[in-house]
């Protein structure tokens, strides 16, 4: 027993001697940050004064006291009283928990994220008022930046998605892309939050890959005829959607570019995670007109 014990206590200024030797600096006399050393040193206290505890209870006790009358495959337990350290410690953790939420670090206290948040939120406003009424050229060259800094890292300077490796913006979509939408469904709030496109509309396989080449080839080819039968009355005789039923399959558009920015975009080649409230409008329309003038060659 005396052995656990040593090795314990000197296990025990070990740990305490790394956290402080992490955190030491930082203490200063901010009195929150002593308690939570403090607590951190009395937790750790109070786990190896219960693990020796029980590490010897082990080794020597003996079993005892009266059974209750439940038990499990032979397996019975005892009417054993809760032992008194372990109910203080409980009541200590609600106490410690209270204090920590209300008191040490409150929920409606400052925060360094909601500080961020705040400035993030200050400077979108400022950037919307300034650029409220800006020219078409400017918002083009706007788009630019706005998709070399975020967009071109996946979809390539040139927005040819770098080999498959993401969409290839240059086109709105190619064949392997509205057959992955055929076969599987889209559910990417294109039209709204509530709408969404279901799986298995068409399941011939050949009317499959003649509606996928027809889109993907700008609406020309063999095809026409299936598209017109089965898709063209969500989406449009011309692809360019309808309003609350179908989305634009033709170009991109401002509402399209949000959707996708505001909810990711799950496809034939991976998925694209959600940006949302990381752009402002403006932002977004910019990129839209950009990602649309590459889609026409115009860059």
């Amino acid at each position: 027993m005396k052995n656990i014990i040593i090795v314990s206590v000197v296990v025990s200024l070990v740990l305490i001697g790394i956290i402080y030797s992490y955190v030491g600096n930082i203490i200063g006399d901010d009195m929150v940050n002593i308690l939570s050393m403090l607590a951190a040193i009395l937790i750790l206290g109070i786990t190896v004064g219960v693990g020796v505890k029980y590490v010897n209870q082990m080794k020597n006790d003996t079993a005892s006291g009266e059974l209750a009358d439940e038990n499990w495959d032979g397996i019975g337990e005892y009417k054993n009283d809760l032992p008194i350290g372990w109910a203080v410690v409980f009541l200590g953790t609600i106490v410690w928990a209270i204090w920590y939420w209300f008191a040490g670090y409150p929920l409606w206290a400052y925060s360094q994220i909601g500080e961020w948040n705040e400035e993030v939120a200050t400077h979108q406003e400022k950037f919307e008022e300034k650029w409220s009424n800006i020219s078409e050229e400017d918002l083009s060259r706007m788009g630019e930046a706005f998709f070399s800094v975020n967009c071109a890292p996946c979809h390539g300077v040139q927005g040819d998605g770098m080999d498959g490796k993401a969409a290839d913006l240059t086109k709105r979509l190619d064949a392997s892309a509205v057959e992955y939408a055929i076969r599987n469904g889209s559910d990417n709030h294109l039209v709204s939050e509530y709408m969404s496109m279901p799986a298995g509309l068409l399941w011939n396989a050949v009317e499959i890959k003649q509606v996928s080449n027809y889109v993907a080839s700008g609406f020309t080819g063999i095809g026409k005829d299936v598209y017109e039968a089965n898709c063209a009355s969500c989406h449009g005789m011309d692809g360019m959607g309808i309003p609350g039923v179908g989305a634009n399959i033709r170009t991109f558009t401002p509402d399209l570019i949000k959707a996708v920015l505001d909810n990711g975009k799950k496809g034939a080649i991976g998925s694209m995670p959600s940006f949302k409230g990381r752009f402002t409008d403006t932002q977004e329309k910019a990129v839209s007109l950009y990602i649309e003038k590459l889609r026409k060659g115009e860059l």
